[in-house]
């Protein structure tokens, strides 16, 4: 995906929602693009779009000789604009996350951490306003209990492909990622069905019949 894409996607940040990017992403023909419907924001107010990073990582066989050194290595590539997506392979001994990444993260220009892992030091994530989408809280470490795996190859999240550079959109209803090579099209189609929806919510707010309106409009 071009900069120049990317850009219009942040503009229109606030515009779009998942809902509508997963509708247009299945009559795309692309049925798989949300992540795990477990996998929630500290904060509802969190509404975020970027490139994915990814890191994939396992549940650890001993300790490492250096702990933490792929979880390290992937948050001092990030750049603005960057969305790091960490598979653990929905780990739950642990926390992967925690205050101390998301200050890194912020510091670098991330917009976000997406994880089907547990973090921690939530009230610390919260005053700090990092967004971080987690599958749940846990205050164990995860040095000796996570091994990290690789950085920036497809990483599975339930039924959903993430590939690096595929675009993130998360906000409170879920998680959404956008292949790049649809990232155009989606785009287009997302832009004309907000304005769709924005016309049948005020016909349905005057009191138009749900089918005759679904019948003009076909959106629901």
């Amino acid at each position: 995906m071009n900069e120049q894409l990317f850009e219009e996607y942040q503009k229109h940040r606030q515009l779009l929602y998942s809902a509508v990017l997963a509708d247009v992403l299945d009559t795309l023909g692309h049925r798989t693009s949300a992540l795990p419907h477990y996998i929630r924001p500290l904060a509802p107010r969190w509404r975020i779009v970027g490139r994915a990073v990814t890191l994939a990582l396992a549940p650890a066989v001993e300790m490492p000789q250096t702990p933490y050194a792929l979880e390290m290595e992937c948050v001092d590539q990030l750049r603005p604009g960057d969305v790091l997506v960490a598979s653990t392979r929905n780990d739950t001994s642990c926390a992967l996350w925690g205050e101390l990444l998301s200050t890194a993260c912020k510091a670098r220009g991330a917009v976000g951490v997406v994880t089907d892992g547990l973090t921690r030091d939530a009230e610390k994530i919260l005053r700090l306003d990092f967004p971080v989408f987690a599958a749940g809280f846990c205050p164990l470490d995860s040095k000796g209990r996570l091994e990290g795996l690789f950085i920036n190859g497809p990483v599975l999240m339930g039924e959903c492909m993430v590939h690096p550079g595929d675009l993130v959109f998360a906000d409170y209803d879920g998680i959404v990622v956008v292949p790049a090579d649809l990232a155009e099209r989606t785009l287009q189609l997302a832009l004309a069905k907000v304005t769709g929806e924005n016309r049948v919510r005020e016909e349905l707010a005057a009191g138009k019949s749900v089918r005759e309106t679904f019948t003009r409009y076909g959106i629901l």
